[in-house]
């Protein structure tokens, strides 16, 4: 998969989580896929638990995140540089900065997601 294709993937990825829609993020994801529940610690496994994991998330926060700067590191996986803004349902910004979210993509689908200090 080229570069410009796993920036598009992650475009649309971020659309779609930003715009609650769960199903459409699923179909881009791997069956198996390994996502860091950054808001709970560890991970969640399959597409089952990383949705469950995100219909709590925003039941009790408001998360929108927008990628601003893509690396392909040398190890193939790809660092995205996210702004990351955080409310309380009640509208407080929790958090307001900038994280790196690593991906392992494979055959066109996400098959993990990790996070590091940006």
């Amino acid at each position: 998969m080229e570069f410009q294709q796993k920036k598009d993937l992650i475009y649309h990825a971020y659309s779609a989580f930003n715009a609650r829609d769960i199903d459409a993020i699923l179909k881009v994801m791997h069956p198996d896929i390994k996502w860091s529940r950054a808001w709970e610690g560890d991970y969640a496994k399959g597409r089952d638990e990383v949705s469950a994991y995100w219909q709590r998330q925003w039941k009790e926060i408001n998360p929108r995140v927008t990628p601003v700067a893509f690396h392909e590191r040398e190890n193939g996986l790809l660092e995205v540089e996210v702004d990351q803004l955080v409310k309380d349902l009640e509208g407080k910004v929790m958090f307001d900065g900038k994280v790196k979210h690593i991906y392992t993509i494979d055959n066109g689908l996400l098959c993990q997601m990790d996070i590091e200090q940006a």
